[in-house]
């Protein structure tokens, strides 16, 4: 690591203290520092508020208090932390619920050890970490919720350019920065300026809350 770029700042919050044993040692490498573990959605909550992590991995069935309860106070508490799911639960409606209320993404405990490295790093760097098909499920789950997150009334989305719009298209698709790189032939660090534009403009923290923007406005084709 670059001795001018700082670690990511990781919390780990799950009941089982063996899991959270095995996350740190897994985390322990160049570039990642683990600052923090919780082992319920309360002491989550608290977690981000004091140290408000750059990423915190968040297990979804607790003991003593949900992750999905929590994920909404802890994205209010530190708006800048990118939160993944980590759970034994595929459920596309823990999914929806997850993604309507700010989660980066959402990974199984059983997934490859090293995606989870990948995943707390595409989390830092402000990439999309959901599988292209569960996202599909996700946002189309999403638009039959009965009580939906309400759009802000007093912030009104403003117009996408056409390249913006072509962005956003491939990222409710579900394609990464490098992906969109690729299918536009332009540039690494253009698509990451067209990402943060699109932010901007439909007020959202992060690319997952804009596809689910743009899929329940109809933004895009």
């Amino acid at each position: 690591m670059n001795p001018d770029e700082r670690a990511i700042r990781v919390a780990i919050v799950d009941d089982h203290g063996i899991v959270r044993q095995g996350l740190r040692a897994l985390l322990t490498q160049p570039g990642i520092e683990v600052i923090g573990e919780a082992g319920s959605g309360d002491a989550a909550v608290q977690l981000a508020r004091d140290y408000q992590p750059d990423v915190m991995l968040l297990d979804i069935r607790m003991k003593d208090g949900d992750g999905l309860q929590s994920l909404p106070i802890i994205k209010s508490v530190s708006p800048h932390t990118s939160v993944i799911m980590l759970t034994t639960y595929a459920n596309p409606g823990y999914l929806a619920r997850a993604i309507n209320d700010g989660a980066a993404g959402y990974l199984s405990k059983e997934t490859d050890p090293e995606k989870i490295v990948r995943a707390v790093r595409l989390a830092a760097a402000g990439d999309q970490l959901i599988d292209r098909t569960l996202l599909e499920a996700a946002l189309h789950q999403a638009l039959d919720m009965s009580q939906p997150t309400p759009e802000p009334v007093d912030m009104p989305i403003e117009a996408l350019s056409d390249r913006e719009q072509d962005v956003l298209r491939l990222m409710v698709n579900g394609l990464n920065n490098a992906a969109i790189s690729e299918t536009l032939n332009i540039s690494l660090p253009t698509v990451k300026t067209h990402v943060q534009h699109i932010l901007q403009k439909l007020h959202v923290s992060d690319r997952t809350q804009a596809a689910l923007l743009a899929v329940r406005q109809k933004l895009v084709d």
